[in-house]
Order: structure tokens, then C-alpha cells, then sequence
């Protein structure tokens, strides 16, 4: 439906400093012996309407389109990403064999709960402005395997990533000869992202983790700039089951002598990230206190944000994406960003303003509060567990002027579906539950059971085809006439958003 014009009447705006001390005093709730960490560790401080998102298609060639489902086919005969061995010996051993290719670039890390993603395209898109070659590895993928190797802003064209996979194979399968257990699926295309960087060749990598941080197969580099972003309990069977131990997998990233960028954690999260830090000697820059939002407005496609950086203020800068977590992402980029040219340590003055303007504009976030359909509209969100849920229902309350709200959820079967259910609750009218086409999808009649107990039983409709899901979800949120402005949000997880997206006609 219609969003929210910006108001740019200046004079009812507060003064950014007043702001920023605000945002400071109402979002920091560190304990205050936080401050014996602290004392050790060094801070950083200087003196002083949204793009078409780029989700490719299946190839046009049928040769082309042929050949990279045989490697697509090979590659899940490998471990899927959820069966892990925490080790990241094969791994290791693999980029000892290519000749250590992650070695030949700098690289930031990106590891947290929620937003890694958007964060990670906002800071290439960063980097691309400031004329930077970049590479870009991030998961899973919306549609295509090929979106999750990226250079210069783009997915890696499939006869390349068909090249790279081709280029490796044989080292590869000489490592797999030579382990107790093969290199999985995610470790080969890790190996493959990094081998395709050091080919380009990339200027700086921007890496996101698959899962934790100390054993995950990306954790074979050393970033220059290690970025956390929030985080909130997810994998608790594979990371822990506090805030404090899943901080502890991936705290694993900040490596000797870093710059690490905090995002706003929990207490216990940021005193396991700040020991680290100080344990090997890291710079820390924390969102709250040397950077973060000073404001923000609602706009058509987005919204207007005045960031503080490292180096000082950037106003006016207009994001096409929906969400305050979304402007924190944004933040959280400028932070790692600035770092990775060295302001507020080698250098006080900021990075050009009308730079980074012009770069976050152009940012695009497949799958994050995206409108693909208008009469009905219809967002599709990746938001797959609580936290996650959270964001989007406030986002959606915030940028859309829905009157009455549909939900199509398809989840997985390990994640907390009650908790996700339990954030929506308040902005659905109604639920229509459904399943993705992955092993991991957790069936719809055991899901809607969970709904019902939510939701309450009238409000729950149950359709296990995701096309059957979406008709039905249009249909009841048409019930109230052409103009009455109901509109359907898909979420639940990535694979349920990817089929949707191409269901819509959006790949």
C-alpha cells in the first residue's frame, strides 16, 4: 500500500548533536564493569524508490544452463550447511593447496545473528563507490547459487562460477583423498569464492560467515575490519544457548591487531566481543558510542538518515530500504567502511559525503522487506527467527499503511517457528501456513498446529503448495475491496522467499 512521505520541514528538527547524545543514553545498557574491559581495549574515536535488486535468472543458454546444474548436482552430493564438523582443517588444507588465494586481498568479516547480509552489500556498494574493486561472499542464496559469489557489485556470471568450480575440482578431491571427512558444500564454495577473488583481482573481500565464526570455513582469512553484527539466539544447537556462548563462535573472527565494529549487543555478547578484542590487541568501535544513527525519517522507498561515522556526520542520506534495523545495518557499513580506510586512527577527516550518498543509494537487499506485487501488495521478507521477526514486523508497520496484514510463513524445521510466529502475531490478521520444497521445510500441518495455538484456529488457514499459499493469502487480503489496502507479507525463511520470489514473477 502507500507509504509515508519524508518531512524535510527543517526547522522541526532536532539538533543532530542533542540527538545523537539521546540515541547514546537510550540504547547503551552495558553493565559498568564493562568498563574493566574496556580500560584494556583501545576505542576508535576522531577528533574532530529502491534499485531493481540483482537476483539472477537461470542461464539463457541451454549448454550453459546445462552445465552448471551438473556442478550445482555435484556439489550437493557434499554435506549440506547444516551438517557441520567444527574444524576448519579441510578448509585450511584446501587453500594451502590453491596457493592461499584469501591471502592476496584485505578482507572485512562480517559475522551476528541478523543483517549480515544487508550489511555486507552495503558495504561493497560502499567500496564500489570509492572505486575499489570488490568481492562479495554471502548465504545462502535468494534464487541462484551463483548470487552468493559476487564481484564488483554483481552475482559471478555462471559460465564463471562453472570455470572456478572446474579450476578447483582437482584440489579439491585431492584434499577430500586426504581427510577423514570431504570438503562440504559450503567449504567448496568457499574455496571457490576465494580462489575468484584472488583471479579478478579483487581490491578488498567482504566476507560473510556461514555459521558462528571460530570454525567456520570463511575463518581461513584475516580481516582487516571484523564486523559484528546484533546478536540473538539462532543455532543454539550448534552455538550455544546464551547470548555469551554464542558470542564466544563468533568472537573467533577478530584476529590480531583488527579493527572490530560493534553493532548494539546484548551486555553478556559485548563482554565476551570486547575480551576478545583486547585479548589480541583489536581496536573497538561500538554502534552508540563512536558511531551510530542520529536520525531518521520514513520515506517513499526507504528512508533518510543522518549516520555519525568515525569521522564526523553524514546527513541526508537517502536508503531504499525499509526497517530502523536496516539504518542500523547502514551505520554499522559507514563504521566498517571508514575503518578500512583508516579514519579515526591513521586519518580525522570523513569520507566524502556525496560518495556515500550516492552509494548507499543504490543498495538493494533481495528478500528484505521487498515489494515485488502492487493491488494487492506483496513483501517478501527472509526473516527466519525471532529477532528477525521483530525487525520486520515493526518495519512493516512502520513503512506500509496496511490495514489489514496477511501472512504467508514457511519455516524450517530446527528453527524457534514459535518464537517467529509469536513477533508476527500482532501485525497478521490471518496466517496462511505453508512449505518450501527443501528437506529442511518443516511440514505445514505441523507448523499450523504451532499457529493455531498462537494465533487461534480462525485466523490460521492451512496450504501446503507455496502457490496454493499465495493465492489464497491475495485473495483474503482482497476481501476488503480494491482500495481498503490489505497486503500479504511472505516470511519463514530464505527458500520459502526465493520460490516465492520467482512464483511472482521476480527471477
Amino acid at each position: 500500500m502507500s507509504e509515508l512521505p519524508p518531512d524535510h520541514n527543517a526547522d522541526d528538527q532536532p539538533d543532530p548533536l542533542n540527538a545523537f547524545d539521546e540515541i547514546i543514553a537510550e540504547e547503551t545498557t552495558r553493565d559498568p564493569d564493562l568498563a574493566v574491559i574496556e580500560a584494556g581495549s583501545r576505542t576508535l574515536r576522531t577528533q574532530g524508490g529502491p534499485p531493481d535488486a540483482d537476483v539472477p535468472t537461470r542461464p539463457a543458454d541451454p549448454e550453459v544452463d546445462k552445465a552448471l546444474r551438473e556442478v550445482e548436482a555435484e556439489l550437493a552430493t557434499r554435506w549440506g550447511e547444516t551438517k557441520l564438523e567444527p574444524s576448519v582443517s579441510r578448509i585450511a588444507a584446501l587453500m594451502d593447496v590453491l596457493g592461499e588465494p584469501q591471502r592476496s586481498y584485505p578482507s572485512i568479516h562480517i559475522t551476528g545473528t541478523n543483517g549480515k547480509t544487508s550489511t555486507a552489500r552495503m558495504i561493497e556498494a560502499l567500496l564500489n563507490a570509492f572505486e575499489l574493486r570488490t568481492g562479495r561472499y554471502t548465504s545462502p542464496h535468494v534464487q541462484s547459487i551463483t548470487e552468493r559469489i559476487s564481484l564488483d557489485g554483481a552475482p559471478i556470471s555462471p559460465e564463471r562460477f562453472i570455470e572456478t568450480y572446474q579450476d578447483i575440482k582437482p584440489y579439491v578431491e585431492m584434499v577430500d583423498a586426504a581427510q577423514e571427512y570431504r570438503l562440504s558444500f559450503f567449504e567448496v564454495l568457499t574455496g571457490m569464492a576465494y580462489a575468484a577473488f584472488a583471479d579478478a583481482p579483487a581490491d578488498v573481500a567482504v566476507v560473510e560467515v556461514g555459521m558462528g565464526g571460530s570454525w567456520d570455513a570463511t575463518n581461513v582469512i584475516d580481516g582487516d575490519v571484523a564486523v559484528v553484527t546484533p546478536i540473538d539466539l539462532d543455532h543454539t544447537d550448534r552455538l550455544g544457548s546464551t547470548h555469551a556462548e554464542i558470542a564466544t563462535e563468533k568472537a573467533g573472527i577478530i584476529k590480531q591487531g583488527a579493527t572490530v565494529i560493534m553493532a548494539q549487543q546484548p551486555v553478556d555478547a559485548a563482554q565476551v566481543l570486547l575480551k576478545k578484542a583486547v585479548e589480541v590487541d583489536a581496536t573497538v568501535a561500538r554502534e552508540g558510542l563512536e558511531f551510530g544513527v542520529v536520525e531518521r525519517q520514513v520515506a517513499v522507498g526507504g528512508q533518510l538518515v543522518t549516520l555519525r561515522g568515525l569521522g564526523g556526520e553524514y546527513p541526508e542520506v537517502y536508503l531504499p530500504l525499509h526497517g530502523a534495523h536496516q539504518a542500523h545495518n547502514a551505520a554499522v557499513a559507514l563504521a566498517a567502511v571508514e575503518a578500512f580506510f583508516g579514519v579515526g586512527a591513521q586519518r580525522a577527516d570523513a569520507l566524502d559525503p556525496d560518495t556515500v550518498r550516492k552509494a548507499f543509494a543504490a543498495v538493494a537487499s533481495p528478500g528484505r522487506l521487498e515489494v515485488v506485487r502492487r493491488s494487492p501488495t506483496v513483501v517478501l521478507d527472509a526473516a527466519h527467527n525471532p529477532a528477525g521477526a521483530r525487525a520486520a514486523a515493526e518495519a512493516i508497520g512502520e513503512a506500509f499503511q496496511f490495514s489489514r496484514l496477511i501472512g504467508v510463513v514457511g519455516a524450517s524445521g530446527e528453527k524457534n517457528v514459535r518464537g517467529l510466529l509469536e513477533a508476527f502475531e500482532p501485525v497478521f490478521a490471518e496466517v496462511v501456513i505453508t512449505q518450501n520444497s527443501s528437506h529442511r521445510a518443516m511440514d505445514a500441518d505441523e507448523l499450523a498446529g504451532i499457529a493455531v495455538e498462537v494465533f487461534g484456529e480462525e485466523r490460521v488457514q492451512v496450504e501446503p503448495r507455496l502457490p496454493d499459499a499465495l493465492e489464497a493469502a491475495i485473495t483474503l487480503a482482497e476481501e476488503e475491496g480494491e482500495f481498503a489496502g490489505g497486503g500479504v507479507l511472505v516470511t519463514g525463511s530464505v527458500i520459502t522467499v526465493g520460490e516465492a520470489r520467482l512464483l511472482l514473477g521476480r527471477g
